[in-house]
């Protein structure tokens, strides 16, 4: 089964690789390259690929139910359609706040948007953790991050997961039916080298933990022990998805981001898509549904 083995399955170099998401219908991967405004396609073994480019650094593009994505830019989320292009405003947020752009996304079992916003310049507080139900209503869960990342949901629908990647820490918090957080508690202070970047959580429980600067991926158990870490072939790592028809091939996106000539001559497969499998299959990808696509 080639567990645990990496395989780079698309060596495109991307700046900024992210948010992999599997589109069952679709039967396949779809992830962004944030800093070059694109948005890629490819199918489970790498091959049959498209990329569309957007006007602005999108931090995610999650799919729709009946139809298009969803994608966060930087003061506003947008519908987008692969067949036409076209680019729709959905809802414009933080005008006040012309430093920010948006970063990692998740869609709950309920149908809700999860997002976070963070200071492109990785310095100032200004980042916060959203969440934008079928109805429209944006709400924001939590403030005061620098980069938000990694928002995903425990396989019974109870526990939150937000990840603080500069304090490397992983919050845990509980959630109730109507999408609120209470119990905000740490769940993991990361060590060693890297920083928590996206994550996913497998059918199983465990959180699968991408480690920017670290050249790993480290997956925990429910109570937050270390299970596993799985070596990948260059130093950031930026999330990971399940996919394919049983949602136990891991894809991994990662980035040429923040090397030097140096460190890219040592890792000449920076930016591209991984994958490996694995034995415990991953939860069901969830579309965003809103009112007018139900």
């Amino acid at each position: 089964m080639n567990l645990y083995q990496p395989e780079c399955i698309w060596s495109l170099g991307a700046t900024l690789g992210e948010g992999p998401v599997w589109h069952a219908e679709d039967k396949a991967l779809y992830f962004v390259d944030i800093k070059q405004h694109a948005v890629h396609r490819c199918a489970e073994d790498g091959s049959r690929r498209q990329s569309w480019t957007l006007p602005d650094e999108v931090g995610f593009a999650l799919p729709i139910r009946g139809g298009d994505f969803v994608c966060g830019l930087p003061g506003r989320l947008a519908r987008f359609s692969f067949e036409t292009g076209a680019l729709t405003t959905l809802q414009e947020l933080e005008a006040d706040l012309p430093g920010n752009r948006m970063n990692d996304g998740y869609v709950d079992r309920h149908g809700c948007l999860w997002f976070g916003s963070m200071d492109n310049a990785e310095a100032a507080h200004s980042g916060s953790l959203y969440r934008l139900s079928e109805d429209g209503v944006l709400q924001n869960q939590d403030s005061g991050y620098v980069i938000t990342n990694g928002p995903c949901v425990s396989p019974d629908g109870r526990t939150f997961y937000h990840t603080d990647t500069l304090e490397k820490t992983l919050y845990a918090y509980d959630l109730d039916e109507q999408g609120g957080l209470s119990n905000k508690r740490v769940f993991i202070r990361t060590e060693g080298d890297g920083y928590p970047d996206g994550t996913a959580v497998d059918a199983d429980g465990a959180l699968w933990v991408a480690m920017f600067g670290g050249a790993r991926i480290d997956r925990y158990a429910a109570s937050g022990e270390l299970l596993d870490s799985i070596q990948m072939p260059c130093s950031n790592i930026t999330k990971v998805a399940f996919g394919g028809a049983d949602l136990r091939t891991v894809f991994v996106t990662t980035a040429r981001k923040g090397l030097n000539v140096e460190e890219l001559s040592r890792q000449p497969l920076a930016g591209g898509l991984f994958s490996f499998r694995v034995a415990s299959p991953g939860q069901l990808q969830h579309h965003y549904s809103p009112g007018q696509a139900k």
